[in-house]
């Protein structure tokens, strides 16, 4: 697992308590395992290494196969979201409109890659596949702000709003 730009764990020994007593619930539960994993996720609001290591010793099961399962659904996260949640439309009237240039920018200013968050919590990027703006195109958006008609001269100060 790829460690850099990696948030610091900050897990509370409550958080702990209540995963532990999920997995007594439901541990003898035949498929325990992914509805463990989901309320993990709820719990912790991604599912970091420390997390999948609890789950793992806790249900004696391969750490590799909690690992696999989480990043093989998309539901599961292996970072934590920022305080502001960027989303880059890589649909096809955005992608073709530019937003693949906007998506690569943002990797490189913020220094993380799709799904991963600034080291100081700040901001997540992710990519998707339509926000429903398509006359807007490429279109992004920064929580619930809908930015379009962008070009990556704009990212600097658009960003800098939301420091």
């Amino acid at each position: 697992m790829d460690n850099s730009n990696r948030v610091p764990f900050n897990g509370t020994p409550q958080q702990k308590e209540q995963l532990l007593e999920v997995i007594r619930e439901l541990r003898d539960t035949k498929g325990a395992l992914m509805p463990i994993m989901q309320k993990a996720q709820d719990i912790y609001g991604y599912l970091p290494y420390e997390v999948q290591k609890i789950i793992s010793d806790e249900m004696e099961v391969p750490l590799e196969k909690i690992y696999g399962v989480a990043t093989f659904y998309s539901m599961f996260t292996l970072f934590p979201k920022g305080e502001y949640q960027i989303s880059v439309c890589l649909g096809t009237a955005c992608y073709v409109k530019g937003s693949g240039n906007i998506f690569s920018k943002l990797t490189e200013k913020l220094g993380i890659e799709s799904g991963q968050c600034t080291t100081d919590g700040k901001f997540s990027l992710d990519a998707c596949r339509c926000i429903g703006a398509c006359g807007l195109a490429p279109v992004m958006m920064i929580n619930d702000d809908v930015y379009g008609r962008l070009t990556p001269d704009e990212l600097d100060g658009i960003l800098a709003k939301y420091n």
